[in-house]
């Protein structure tokens, strides 16, 4: 897919500096989120998700990002770390690009092979993307100040 909107990495290297890092601190924050919620949600199953808390964990994390990412482009580990998504026209993800995103980022991580092609991709390319963002066109930048 040709990434059109996005900044060009080569002139404006402000919006993917230190990008690869945020994304990692982010997701550290995510899964400690995600964390936190699963367990606040358990009992509301009458602790039946007790016996099935991985996969229990990964529903809840699917939700919490897509509702996050079609919100505001941005889990709360990425706005903690002033970056965002934006798809390949340079727009912020809307419902449905956060549903695709999500998936691919679920395929990747469950998957243990594309997990490490997706972080090898994260720090070897210009922008910065992992396997889904180059699949989809998109790319976390430096959130714009306003």
């Amino acid at each position: 897919m040709t990434v059109t909107g996005l900044p060009d990495p080569d002139t404006m290297t402000e919006f993917y500096s230190d990008v690869p890092t945020k994304r990692a601190m982010a997701w550290v924050i995510d899964v400690i989120v995600i964390a936190i919620l699963s367990l606040v949600l358990t009992p509301l199953t009458l602790f039946t998700s007790i016996f099935f808390f991985p996969l229990f964990y990964l529903c809840v994390g699917y939700a919490y990002r897509v509702a996050t990412l079609a919100r505001g482009s941005a889990t709360w580990g990425m706005r903690l770390m002033s970056i965002e998504l934006r798809d390949h026209e340079g727009r912020k993800l809307d419902l449905a690009a956060a549903f695709l995103h999500t998936t691919g980022y679920v395929v990747s991580v469950t998957v243990f092979p594309l997990q490490l092609i997706s972080g090898a991709l994260m720090l070897a390319t210009p922008r910065g993307q992992g396997l889904t963002d180059h699949v989809m066109g998109s790319a976390a930048i430096n959130r714009v100040a306003i």
